[in-house]
């Protein structure tokens, strides 16, 4: 069995703690092969029988993504109007998406209906394959951050039209659309905390004893 020692723990914790949802990217590229690479030990996250639910989609016409910028417009704006007042104007100064400078985009879905793993865990929770989907995104941005990479989850997208512009199969379930590539600066406190929009609770706050 593969040891981890105190050092290696502690170095854990560093990369769990400066894992940020970056949203200011450097235009540089990725070196060749370095997303393959990270796609890689991502599709090693654990998943409900075994059944690698996730489906990745790598966008990289011009295009494309310009349709997802205009949908992200869309719908940030129909989000701003959710808000009124301060709040509003505190909204509308938060960068929420790195679409113009990340040099690479990728798409995450969630494959309910595949076949592989004959739907072992999934009769009474369909919505495991989602989770288990989630798994991957979360393993790929902690490999991500031991790159030196950043990632960045843009969730302010219409579900439906990330299936029509991407053009996968409509029973895929989208998770998030996501912007990969070198953050302008490091910071161990998360962006919407320094911009005042909220504040990280402990975790103490969230776990309940029965």
């Amino acid at each position: 069995m593969t040891g981890f020692d105190a050092d290696f723990r502690a170095r854990l914790r560093d990369l769990i703690v400066w894992r940020r949802d970056v949203r200011r990217f450097r235009r540089e590229p990725l070196p060749p092969g370095a997303v393959e690479s990270l796609l890689e030990l991502a599709a090693l996250a654990p998943s409900v029988g075994l059944s690698q639910p996730w489906r990745f989609v790598l966008v990289e016409g011009a295009a494309r993504r310009a349709a997802v910028r205009e949908d992200f417009a869309r719908c940030n704006a129909d989000a701003l109007g959710a808000y009124a007042g301060e709040r509003a104007q505190r909204y509308a100064s938060l960068k929420l998406a790195g679409l113009d400078e990340a040099p690479v985009h990728l798409a995450v879905f969630a494959d309910r209906g595949t076949t592989q793993g004959h739907g072992l865990g999934r009769r009474t929770m369909p919505e495991m394959a989602d989770y288990s989907a989630v798994m991957a995104i979360h393993t790929l941005w902690l490999v991500a951050r031991a790159e030196g990479l950043g990632l960045g989850w843009v969730s302010i997208l219409d579900p439906a039209a990330m299936t029509r512009i991407l053009d996968v199969p409509a029973e895929w379930i989208f998770l998030g659309y996501f912007c990969l590539g070198y953050p302008e600066s490091e910071a161990q406190t998360p962006e919407l905390e320094r911009a005042g929009w909220e504040k990280r609770r402990p975790w103490q706050e969230f776990v309940l004893r029965r």
